[in-house]
């Protein structure tokens, strides 16, 4: 299968071409193509709408519709590559499966419109031999000192950081004749990867496995693998042998993470095997990075690239291979905007492009394991641990018979534990998937909660900077020193452990000891650099016991860390979610196996108030089999995804009576079909966010149904007003 990109420069409009703009209107608009100027579909241009002018995309010819007098011009054609013609297609694909218009999700392919314009050269300075100037100062000899010492051009700014002088040092000589002016690229060469760096010997599964994806690559065609393998059996290694591959095959890569924190020791992963760090693609990026990165993707100047989920939609030149790493994870999916699942629509990707995909789990995702089993994916198994190394021993404690006073959350058998591994030297993980101090504040006076203003939820505390926040919406303020409701003083008490109230225990019953606390919103931790340090510090064992959230459990490894301890593993387990169980069993599996990676044996223990659930019961054992099996005969009797499909509509409005109105004529105006059933109107769990009121319709439906032209048909006999959010949702992960 030839990738519909190989075409894209072979059509020539002129006259009248289509044109997308990224905006949530209802397609592509019709415009002239001045006399003199040629466009391919694909191409960046500048259109007038209304009284401004927009940056928008060539999606093909032009019709005659409409007289060449109602029809404004195309201004001007950026000097940028085409947009591929798989990512049209792809962009094409995700709008009608998540029910959107087109420039909706166009707008994710064009976050960065300054990457469009070439960059501007730079002025930068060479040493020049000739003459030294007369008085040679001691800041004068550091910038000769430094640019003798290279022959590469250097800018002003980069001489005046390496010589510890002032820019205007620089260009003083430079104004002398000492230094050279000449123009440099704006932005140095990318490093590029190198093939020859193999430092890992890989074991007999290893081999078979990366041989069976090498084979794949050379086929060079759509197709799923799902690489399974235990904590540690070394699945990165394999899927680098497969990168090795594409690049060998002149084809780019992109590897898929859930979230930035797991780029921390991957990209030291990647440049010990290929001799330089991946290119990286997340929220944390500089406007300027950013730029730089899109650019260069379009022109082929990354062959490798590691990002979040919104890497999907870059404009890749020559794709040959995705990895979706953890693909089991939750965050893979995008709740706002365009809601999609980015490992799903990496498989679409990849089958518009013609190019294989690979997804890597120790816990792979119900949906994946259905798909493997109707032989739709590829399966390669890694059963046992790299270099001998053993999976842990988990141990489920029952907190009923513990009988902790209230404000007390480790067992005495964890407690023990904890002091036993610490005094052999070695490391400690305290888990608890929840941030902050206590996850709620009440007053003892009147049993006023603090709650957020703006939604349904519960203010957090965060102890440590003294502040109250919702982790919802973002709101937060300093803590009162009276209870808000009936004005008692010191009457505000904090409810239930979050990480911070667990390091103070830990300060209690281990003195010797000091915890360091990794979270996301910690304000101690805050930003990439932050959680890097704490993470990188904890891998060469500087830290002894560290407390974290789920930003710890997966994807990392700790030579030195031999015990991990779940303090509250039931806390997934609550709330009304189909996959409640699923992703608890993922999650507490992640997080075990970050014991025993290195020489030593691992333990976990988990701190359960139900450890007879089955959950608990298939942790223990080790059998997991026996609880997908399980997990999965339930679902399909529910006719639950994934053999079933839902789809969620959200209404959200500042005006409740308005909300709950629409609602209910939406719900009277329902498709009856056969086989499509409508849960609600009702509303939202979280019924209030960000001060909009929610309401909820589900719909039920089995999945050889076109649930999207149903939903169309639906929604085109109601005009939602203007104050009226209506999001949907299709195959909805978060039920809140």
């Amino acid at each position: 299968m030839d990738s519909p990109s190989s075409t894209a420069a072979e059509t020539r409009i002129t006259g009248r071409a289509s044109i997308l703009l990224p905006l949530p209107l209802a397609g592509a608009y019709d415009y002239l193509v001045p006399e003199g100027m040629i466009l391919h579909a694909g191409d960046y241009v500048v259109v007038p709408l209304g009284t401004r002018e927009r940056i928008a995309v060539v999606w093909g010819p032009g019709s005659d519709a409409l007289p060449a007098a109602r029809l404004k011009a195309v201004l001007e054609r950026r000097d940028a590559p085409p947009m591929p013609a798989d990512l049209r297609a792809f962009i094409d694909w995700v709008a009608s499966y998540t029910i959107q218009p087109p420039g909706a999700v166009l707008r994710m392919a064009m976050r960065v419109p300054a990457a469009l314009t070439p960059p501007t050269p730079v002025t930068a300075y060479l040493f020049s031999g000739g003459k030294l100037p007369e008085r040679l100062t001691e800041p004068r000899r550091r910038v000769l000192d430094t640019m003798a010492a290279t022959s590469d051009p250097l800018t002003a700014a980069e001489i005046a950081r390496k010589a510890q002088v002032s820019n205007a040092v620089v260009r003083g000589l430079a104004d002398c004749g000492a230094l050279k002016r000449v123009s440099r690229p704006r932005h140095a060469p990318l490093p590029q990867p190198v093939l020859d760096t193999e430092s890992v010997t890989l074991s007999p599964d290893q081999q078979a496995a990366a041989a069976t994806l090498r084979t794949s690559i050379a086929q060079d065609a759509f197709s799923v693998t799902l690489l399974e393998g235990v904590t540690g059996s070394g699945k990165t290694e394999v899927y680098f042998d497969a990168i090795a591959e594409t690049l060998r095959r002149g084809r780019q890569a992109l590897i898929l993470l859930p979230e930035i924190a797991l780029t921390v020791q991957f990209l030291s992963r990647f440049e010990k095997r290929f001799g330089c760090q991946p290119a990286a693609w997340h929220s944390e990026l500089s406007p300027p990075r950013r730029q730089h990165i899109w650019r260069a993707v379009a022109e082929g100047e990354v062959r490798v690239l590691v990002g979040a989920r919104s890497a999907l939609f870059l404009p890749f030149s020559e794709p040959g291979l995705i990895v979706v790493d953890e693909e089991h994870d939750p965050a893979f999916k995008q709740e706002e905007g365009v809601i999609y699942h980015a490992r799903d629509m990496a498989v679409v990707r990849a089958s518009l492009g013609g190019f294989p995909i690979l997804l890597s789990s120790a816990t792979p995702s119900l949906e994946s394991r259905v798909n493997a089993a109707s032989g739709r994916y590829r399966t390669i198994a890694l059963p046992q641990r790299h270099g001998g190394a053993m999976l842990p021993t988990i141990e489920a404690v029952d907190m009923r018979a513990a009988a902790l006073p209230a404000d007390r959350w480790l067992s005495p058998q964890l407690v023990t534990r904890m002091g036993e591994t610490l005094e052999r030297g070695e490391q400690v993980l305290l888990f608890l998937n929840r941030r902050g101090y206590a996850p709620l504040t009440l007053c003892r006076a009147c049993g006023h909660r603090l709650e957020c203003p703006h939604c349904s939820a519960w203010l957090v505390e965060h102890r440590f900077h003294g502040r109250v926040q919702c982790h919802h919406c973002g709101f937060e303020a300093a803590k009162p020193e009276s209870c808000p409701a009936c004005g008692e003083e010191a009457s505000l008490v904090a409810c239930g452990p979050g990480i911070e109230r667990l390091a103070e225990e830990v300060a209690r019953v281990l003195p010797a000891v000091t915890p360091a606390i990794l979270s996301g919103d910690n304000p101690r931790e805050r930003g990439l650099s932050s959680v890097r340090e704490t993470i990188d510090a904890f891998g060469r064992g500087d830290i002894r016991l560290l407390i974290g959230t789920q930003i710890i459990a997966k994807g990392h490894n700790f030579p030195g860390l031999t015990l991990v301890g779940v303090v509250d593993a039931d806390l997934g387990l609550s709330g009304g979610d189909l996959r409640a169980a699923e992703r608890t069993f993922q999650l507490l599996h992640q997080v075990s196996g970050r014991a025993g990676r290195g020489e030593r044996p691992g333990h976990v223990i988990l701190q359960s108030y139900m450890p007879e659930h089955p959950v608990m019961q298939a942790l223990v054992s080790g059998d997991s089999e026996r609880f997908m099996t399980t997990e999965t005969a339930a679902r399909r009797a529910r006719r639950l995804p994934p053999f079933g499909r839902l789809v969620a509509l959200i209404l959200s409005g500042p005006d409740l009576g308005q909300i709950q109105q629409l609602a209910a004529t939406l719900a009277r105006t329902a498709p009856h079909e056969t086989g499509v059933t409508l849960l609600g109107p009702a509303p939202a769990p979280l019924a209030l966010l960000r001060g909009r009121h929610r309401y909820r319709l589900l719909l039920m439906t089995d999945r050889q149904r076109n649930i999207q032209q149903t939903i169309r048909r639906w929604l085109a006999q109601h005009k939602i007003p203007n104050a009226v959010r209506l999001h949907i949702d299709v195959d909805p992960y978060s039920f809140l």
